[in-house]
């Protein structure tokens, strides 16, 4: 099938406008754990309670199945919206803990059939067609920062909340676009054996993806969240934490773009271990110069796995791939999720330099399960 471009172009919009609010945790972190007086391991719950949704991921694969799952992806960048800009005017944890957990419900509605429409517009070339959807998510978390910055230093913490009506008027112009759009595979029926089926096959290839994961991706999401923060206690303000964060996933914009293509071209085990090698080379020099001229070449690395293994999970031979993708993104989220647990838990005890020391070795130590993953 020929790659078609505009439609690609479309959905990775969506993306782009999506991920741009839920990159604003990350860079207003600091100001949130000034504002509520909580610790690491705390601010690590942030993250985790906008992660715990994608526990139901699975079975949310089986609605999108069932039902016509464009709507997800029209909804979710305005709920997102609303619920991350929010967190700039509410004083309680527990409250600010419920809307992350809002916009975790919204991004695990929009990520789970997304994917799928950029396989079935992308034809032969869907390593391609993910670099374009990827690139697209880490554009909007190289913007996403950037636009925290600017608007701390104008409004304040508060000003977040004026952000919000940009992911309406996403939804809005996404629904005009969309509306007379009916996925290919969508509506069919998906009986509990066929469920069954599917798991039986697909399991040995997500254990061994799911293993090279929980190491590969300590360093990805100890830095997503933490590097403001790390920032921050080492002198620098907020302002700057938050620019430094958008340098690094300015670097990641590359890396995405060009990871899915690059393994298209040489096979997506030689891709995963070029980013192995990378990510840990340039977080260990990171350590060393701390400079934030290295941030760009460590964001590259750090973020150009992603749609090497959504490239990887939807060569999968299946006729239910909102299914297939809904079980990758419960193992990709749960994983983060305890990631990030297990860096707040380390940075409050040991500090982040450690922290992302041992980070930088378990991303190294992630390269022999590469060759353990098989999609047939």
């Amino acid at each position: 099938m020929k790659f078609q471009k505009s439609k690609v172009l479309l959905i990775s919009f969506a993306h782009f406008t999506h991920d741009i609010f839920s990159a604003l945790l990350a860079p207003i972190l600091p100001l949130l754990i000034d504002k509520m007086g909580i610790t690491l391991t705390q601010a690590s719950l942030f993250d985790i309670a906008r992660k715990l949704p994608a526990l139901f991921n699975p079975v949310l694969g089986i609605v999108a199945e069932r039902t016509n799952a464009k709507y997800f992806v029209i909804l979710a960048p305005a709920v997102t919206a609303i619920s991350m800009g929010l967190l700039g005017v509410v004083n309680s944890y527990f409250l600010a803990l419920l809307l992350l957990f809002i916009a975790g419900i919204s991004a695990t509605f929009f990520h789970i059939p997304s994917p799928a429409m950029i396989k079935e517009f992308s034809g032969d070339e869907s390593g391609k067609g993910m670099s374009y959807f990827m690139a697209a998510g880490e554009s909007a978390r190289t913007i996403g920062p950037l636009l925290a910055a600017a608007v701390i230093s104008m409004w304040g913490l508060e000003g977040i909340l004026r952000l919000s009506v940009l992911g309406i008027i996403a939804s809005i112009f996404l629904y005009i676009k969309l509306k007379d759009y009916t996925p290919k595979y969508q509506a069919k029926k998906f009986e509990t054996t066929q469920i069954k089926e599917t798991l039986r096959k697909v399991s040995p290839f997500f254990i061994k993806l799911g293993s090279f994961m929980m190491l590969n991706y300590t360093s990805k999401f100890s830095l997503s969240l933490f590097l403001p923060v790390y920032l921050t206690q080492h002198g620098k303000s907020a302002e700057f934490g938050a620019i430094a964060f958008g340098i690094m996933q300015a670097g990641g914009i590359l890396g995405a773009f060009f990871g899915g293509r690059i393994s298209d071209k040489i096979g997506r085990k030689k891709a995963l271990l070029f980013q192995a090698i990378g990510a840990s080379l340039f977080l260990g020099l990171f350590l060393v110069m701390n400079s934030i001229f290295v941030l760009p070449f460590l964001g590259f690395f750090l973020f150009s796995q992603s749609p090497v293994l959504l490239a990887f999970t939807h060569d999968l031979k299946t006729d239910t791939p909102n299914f297939i993708n809904s079980l990758y993104m419960f193992i990709n989220f749960s994983i983060s999720s305890l990631i990030v647990l297990f860096a707040g838990i380390l940075g409050q005890h040991l500090g982040l330099f450690k922290t992302f020391e041992i980070a930088a070795i378990l991303t190294l130590l992630s390269i022999p399960f590469i060759y353990t993953i098989k999609t047939q």
